[in-house]
């Protein structure tokens, strides 16, 4: 058994409301970094923990956790379309682990998955189906959320299971850090988008078009004085990171939400992901971990990062087989 984890930010106004060029490539070469780093890892499992964006769930029925046994992309802001290469019955495997675990995880044999999931995915792999994937959603935009200790729990589940496993895993964790787009809320919304927030499933085109032209708006005021948006924190993501990178996943555990919020913005708790995904590492003994990029970009409205992680028994293979390279 042999580990690898990814935490990386996405955009989804990347390629709509892009940066200087220099910081696209500054990041492209990050990127392209990660995805031969997994390339080379060769996984034989990736395991998502991801956000959704009123895309697959809604407050008709809207779990704080949901593992999927089939996912489709809703191809949203560029990703793209299809069905993603989920391992069914390992997939039902982990549900009842989880659930054995005294967690209540919901179960979704046919899941909708947008940007939150599919973007990291296709950025470390170039594909939605080159790899067996089961996403994890945890909900991370739909207020109110259960508290970072159960986050926590969720991860640490997940890596007692995949300690079970003979398997190369990747841990994929996506979103963050700091930023607030322009997602609504339930509470004081108007009827339409209060009932879009129900069950606003399977939209039309146009309405669709709508949205992301929205977003793309808030996009290019984001960071200015015409924004009304919270701002990104650097100081709060970089603090966020180390943690994480030093091992101190348990005292994530504790984050107030509220805070969280005020300080870096409503969306800054799709950070939940990546404290699953450290969880998860953690609960499989000592672990090597990196941060390989850091920049606050308000065009994208994110606070863009990216950790990495092994086990120590990857990070030395992967040291041993760069030596014999040499």
């Amino acid at each position: 058994m042999d580990v690898m984890l990814k935490c990386l930010s996405h955009t989804p106004l990347r390629g709509y409301n892009d940066p200087a060029p220099s910081i696209v490539a500054e990041v492209d070469a990050v990127l392209a970094k990660a995805r031969a780093e997994v390339e080379a890892f060769d996984p034989e499992l990736i395991i998502c923990f991801a956000p959704d964006h009123y895309n697959g769930l809604f407050y008709d029925l809207m779990p704080p956790f949901v593992l999927a046994t089939a996912a489709e992309s809703v191809a949203d802001y560029k990703t793209l379309p299809g069905p993603l290469s989920v391992p069914a019955a390992l997939a039902l495997e982990l549900d009842r682990f989880i659930l054995n675990e005294d967690l209540d995880i919901s179960l979704s044999h046919r899941l909708q998955v947008d940007h939150g999931c599919t973007q990291t995915l296709e950025e470390m792999t170039g594909s939605l189906t080159r790899y067996p994937v089961i996403p994890v959603i945890i909900n991370s935009v739909a207020p109110p959320f259960g508290p970072y200790r159960r986050v926590v729990k969720l991860g640490q589940a997940v890596g007692k299971f995949i300690a079970t496993l003979n398997k190369r895993v990747l841990i994929l964790g996506t979103g963050g850090l700091s930023h607030e787009p322009p997602v609504p809320l339930i509470k004081g919304a108007g009827e339409d988008v209060r009932e879009f927030l129900i069950c606003g499933r399977n939209p039309t085109p146009e309405f669709r078009a709508a949205r992301q032209a929205r977003t793309i708006a808030a996009g290019k005021l984001y960071g200015t004085p015409e924004s009304t948006l919270t701002p990104l924190n650097p100081e709060w993501d970089l603090a966020f990171m180390k943690l994480l990178a030093e091992g101190r996943v348990a005292e994530a555990g504790g984050f107030d939400i509220e805070e969280i919020s005020r300080l870096a913005g409503r969306s800054t708790h799709e950070v939940r992901t990546w404290v699953a995904s450290f969880a998860a590492i953690a609960e499989l003994g000592a672990f090597e971990a990196r941060q390989d990029y850091y920049r606050a970009i308000n065009e994208w409205v994110a606070g863009y990062g990216v950790l990495s992680a092994q086990t120590m028994s990857t990070s030395a293979q992967t040291k041993n087989t760069k030596e014999l390279a040499i």
